[in-house]
């Protein structure tokens, strides 16, 4: 947990666990056995930098023969086990990328032609997503860090992210033995300063409404971090209560780090108390007139106007002061957004900026989208701006869904790059903080590897009136119920001519007497 030095004070927790799934004993790397928790030993992965909506991607194993048959198995399984509706996954979405989305784990990376990549910008996580993604935990809700892991509070939060990893990894430093690793993360924001009359405060139970109570039995390890670093060297502005078990600093992402480390499994944490409520607060109030500029960031937003052609515009931001590196850009476009490759530009300071690496796959209507990957290079303190061009194409009126005036969802742009640090790092123990490493991963002392993702982008697509159909059939039905009613009465009714009467000897004297008065008979 670290707060977001924003003006609005947001806080931001992470939550990460990882545990073996299954041991497979006598397998070599490469080699494809089964597990009992997967159907095909693949490598799915969920980012923990993540795309709005929800992402798939999947190394497969060289021994499956059908990909795209046990893609589209895999999607509909792990659609029914997190209740989302990754079974819309097809080869509409779903590209297959040359240069992105390297292997985590033991797997073939150089053969693309075994991954799969997919996102649905439109799908939002929903308490039915939780709901399974909290049972795949040791001691599920009942206890340990799980408990704090409350619908009500989460889904009240600015932010809220959650994600599952499966790796095959190594047993030991020899690698004769294979196991499977599932490693669950989530990521929630909340906003304090809106909701805490102004105040930048914060307490697990402000956050969770809960406080932790005892730990899981059956983790080996379980820690809460509290990152305390002070926005710049002259001050502490942070202070956390009660006192931590431990004080760690490394350097994570090019920046230098200080976490207050609480271990869950110490039998000194819970002597005082029987719960855990760690409390940060201000010393002096934060000044947030200087935010944090990340070394790489980007934007993305869609230029033009009508409904017949449009432009997509992509800005990458390069802030380190002295140092250019390469990013790789990977863009997946619907088909129904057509390109015009030949208007691709990418200018950096007003020049040029031939990529060193191009890969384009024209999209195929209703079977496959647009894949465009780059390699750019960014100088140092540079701004790179990238534009192609496109034309919206008429859909058939049964195609579109539901609220089609609402747009529709072209997913986020994928960087990966590895970031050159200014501060120095120094190597982490692997052995000795796992717990940490996996939670602050970093390459070398040199640079750190960043995947990031752009917004997603809402294009209107000419749409037709949908309530003419409705106007016509109530207009036919009205003339038809007319016309057809009156010519049904024509047909079937029937006409009698009435004979007057004569009247009886009182109304012929009556007539007499009014003829004499000049008035007219009866």
């Amino acid at each position: 947990m670290r707060p977001l030095y924003s003006p609005l004070g947001h806080k931001v927790g992470h939550k990460a666990g990882h545990r073996p799934l299954a041991t497979i004993s006598g397998c070599r790397p490469g080699k494809h056995h089964p597990c009992p928790c997967i159907s095909t030993a693949v490598l799915t992965t969920a980012a923990p930098q993540a795309p709005a909506g929800a992402e798939l991607w999947v190394w497969f194993q060289p021994t499956v023969t059908d990909v795209d048959k046990a893609w589209k198995e895999l999607s509909n399984i792990l659609s029914g086990i997190f209740c989302a509706s990754l079974n819309f996954i097809d080869s509409t979405n779903t590209v297959i990328p040359t240069a992105s989305f390297k292997p985590l784990g033991l797997a073939n990376g150089t053969d693309h032609h075994l991954l799969r990549y997919a996102v649905l910008p439109r799908e939002v996580v929903c308490t039915e997503n939780l709901t399974p993604w909290k049972k795949l935990l040791p001691c599920g809700s009942k206890a340990g860090l799980a408990v704090l892991l409350k619908a009500e509070r989460l889904f009240h939060s600015s932010y809220h992210s959650q994600a599952v990893h499966i790796r095959p990894i190594c047993r030991d430093a020899s690698c004769l033995a294979l196991s499977w690793e599932l490693r669950q993360t989530l990521t929630v924001v909340f906003d304090f300063f809106s909701s805490g009359q102004g105040k930048k405060d914060w307490s697990l139970f402000k956050m969770f409404s809960r406080t932790l109570t005892d730990t899981c039995p059956l983790a080996s390890q379980s820690k809460v971090y509290v990152d305390i670093s002070p926005k710049n060297k002259e001050k502490e502005l942070l202070e956390v209560s009660p006192p931590p078990t431990s004080v760690h600093e490394a350097i994570v992402q090019g920046d230098r780090r200080t976490y207050a480390v609480y271990d869950l499994l110490s039998p000194s944490l819970f002597n005082t108390s029987r719960s855990l409520n760690v409390q940060l607060k201000w010393k002096r109030p934060q000044d947030s007139s200087e935010m944090p500029i990340p070394t790489l960031h980007a934007q993305r937003y869609v230029g033009g106007y009508g409904l017949q052609t449009g432009e997509i515009c992509t800005l990458i931001y390069n802030t380190h002061p002295y140092r250019a590196f390469p990013v790789i850009l990977l863009e997946t476009v619907p088909w129904y957004l057509r390109l015009y490759v030949h208007t691709l530009t990418i200018i950096t300071k007003g020049k040029e900026n031939k990529p060193s690496y191009i890969h384009y796959q024209p999209a195929q209507d209703r079977s496959r989208p647009h894949l465009l990957e780059m390699l750019i290079q960014l100088p140092a303190n540079s701004v790179t701006k990238i534009t192609i061009q496109f034309e919206r194409a008429l859909l058939k009126w049964t195609e579109y869904p539901p609220d089609p005036n609402h747009g529709f969802y072209v997913g986020s742009s994928v960087l990966s790059a590895l970031v050159p640090s200014v501060t120095a790092m120094k190597d982490i123990d692997v052995e000795q903080s796992p717990l940490f490493t996996s939670l602050f991963p970093s390459s070398d002392g040199s640079s750190y590897f960043v995947r990031l993702y752009t917004e997603p982008l809402l294009v209107n697509l000419p749409t037709p009136d949908f309530s003419m159909p409705y106007n016509v059939i109530c207009l036919t039905c009205t003339v038809v119920a007319v016309c057809y009613g009156s010519f049904y009465n024509l047909l079937t009714r029937t006409f009698h001519v009435e004979e007057p009467s004569r009247g009886g000897l009182a109304k012929r004297l009556a007539n007499v007497i009014r003829k004499f008065r000049g008035v007219p008979p009866l």
